[in-house]
């Protein structure tokens, strides 16, 4: 006994009091939007967990890109923090409904060839752990599917 509680009272609380203090960290640690906010196009290779996608369209590329800030940002865990569709690039970060674990979503659109249409490139990472058990792939193939029944 350590004082008036016993050894695995005393590892109980200390592993409880780092789960929260992880938690607030996942949740509370600062964000540079500018770390985030590079060109999908050029980033590196995202990785486990990350995820890079790339489409064409019939559409101009600025209205191809309000079209995906409509979508991302109805998403309830979803703000953008960088860039805006006339700049060419956006950046998002959504948050995972129980932990708040983030991850970033970095579009742009230029003209397609010949100045006809436009290509956007989807680029999502992760900030904390190595994989995302394919969160990041399903999210972005689901803001393109919506996309794609919007614009072409």
């Amino acid at each position: 006994m350590v004082g008036r509680f016993s050894f695995g009272a005393v590892v109980l609380l200390m592993a409880a009091l780092a789960l929260v203090g992880g938690g607030l960290w996942v949740r509370l640690a600062p964000v540079d939007p500018m770390r985030w906010h590079v060109d999908p196009e050029r980033a590196p290779d995202p990785g486990p967990g990350g995820y890079r996608s790339a489409r064409d369209f019939a559409a101009r590329a600025e209205t191809v890109l309000a079209a995906f800030d409509r979508i991302a940002r109805a998403d309830a865990r979803t703000r953008r923090i960088a860039g805006t569709p006339g700049e060419g690039r956006l950046t998002y970060e959504s948050r995972s409904r129980f932990w708040g674990f983030p991850d970033y979503t970095t579009v742009s659109a230029r003209p397609g060839p010949g100045g006809r249409g436009s290509r956007l490139v989807v680029l999502g990472r992760l900030r904390f752990g190595r994989g995302d058990l394919g969160v990041n792939r399903r999210r972005i193939e689901g803001w393109i599917k919506e996309l794609v029944g919007i614009v072409q």
